[in-house]
């Protein structure tokens, strides 16, 4: 599959709009990853991928990759060390629940949209935009087509 065949653009927009949005409002980082199939355990891909794109070298460690694996039907949240040491226990099973609420009626781009509103709005209580702060990653989805399996 090619990038373009994932999302229509109008929902390729709306996953931007809404990583822009969040992002507007914190220092903290929103990435989303997605590929087509996942052949290892899909916690262990996305740590692999969060090292991949930079996201571990933010300043204060408050990244957060949203990862689909689009025909294996598995996802997951990972949150850096800053994020995962402030926000409630269970807060990213939550967001997982919201996300696949979505994903189960054929809205992932939804689904994508709520979750990245979700952590971005945990990211703002903890880690509120300042006078300064730098866009320290792309904005833009990426694809595993562009990343070493």
């Amino acid at each position: 599959m090619k990038p373009d065949e994932y999302f229509t653009p109008e929902e390729k927009q709306k996953i931007l709009a809404a990583i822009a949005q969040a992002e507007k409002e914190t220092s903290g980082e929103i990435r989303v990853h997605i590929e087509k199939d996942c052949k290892t355990d899909v916690l262990d891909r996305a740590a692999y991928l969060f090292a991949m794109l930079g996201m571990h070298k933010t300043r204060l460690r408050n990244g957060v990759l949203i990862y689909v694996a689009l025909e294996d039907r598995k996802f997951a949240i990972l949150g850096d060390a800053g994020i995962n040491a402030k926000v409630p226990t269970g807060f990213w099973d939550h967001v997982s629940e919201v996300m696949v609420s979505f994903f189960r009626e054929g809205k992932l781009a939804e689904g994508l949209s709520e979750g990245i509103r979700l952590a971005g709005e945990q990211l703002k209580q903890y880690f509120p935009w300042q006078e300064g702060d730098d866009n320290e990653l792309a904005d833009d989805i990426s694809y595993g087509e562009e990343t070493e399996k």
